[in-house]
């Protein structure tokens, strides 16, 4: 199967704005898991507004998340209006490394890393055919997150 290339979407950023409500929280701040619920739909808004997603359906590939991270910076309360700006950090041969920040009034609470990669059936698909060529190196710090991903999971007698 031949790709196309698709789109140079990889250097947009997309903002995408929610509201905490009371069934997203605990007592009085947003659930942990919740963090990952909204990045899901953050992604989703990426790749509609930079019209990945057209593109992705009509080449029949989809994407799935290899592994995230949740840096933590401040709590966000009930009836936050949370602002979550998506990008691509950098891509490879075989993953994407998108980063969602997590704002509240323009103040950071939170940052996401998505490790995500395209597959048209069992194929893997550069993203850099998806995305566009990415001039700057991997940052250092998702190199070891590479490479703590890369440690074999423990086994349990």
């Amino acid at each position: 199967m031949a790709i196309r290339f698709l789109v140079r979407c990889g250097q947009s950023t997309v903002h995408t704005h929610f509201w905490v409500m009371p069934w997203d929280a605990g007592i009085k701040v947003l659930k942990s898991d919740k963090y990952l619920m909204l990045v899901e739909a953050a992604q989703l808004d990426f790749l509609i507004k930079t019209k990945l997603m057209a593109s992705l359906l009509m080449q029949r590939i989809a994407f799935m998340n290899g592994a995230q991270m949740v840096r933590f910076v401040k709590s966000v309360g009930m009836f936050s209006r949370v602002e979550v700006k998506s990008r691509v950090m950098f891509a490879d041969d075989k993953w994407a490394y998108f980063e969602h920040s997590f704002f509240v009034n323009d103040i950071p609470h939170a940052q996401v890393w998505v490790k995500m990669k395209f597959k048209q059936g069992r194929i893997t698909v550069n993203p850099v055919l998806l995305l566009g060529a990415f001039e700057r190196e991997k940052p250092p710090f998702l190199q070891r997150w590479d490479d703590a991903l890369a440690i074999p999971m423990i086994e349990r007698p």
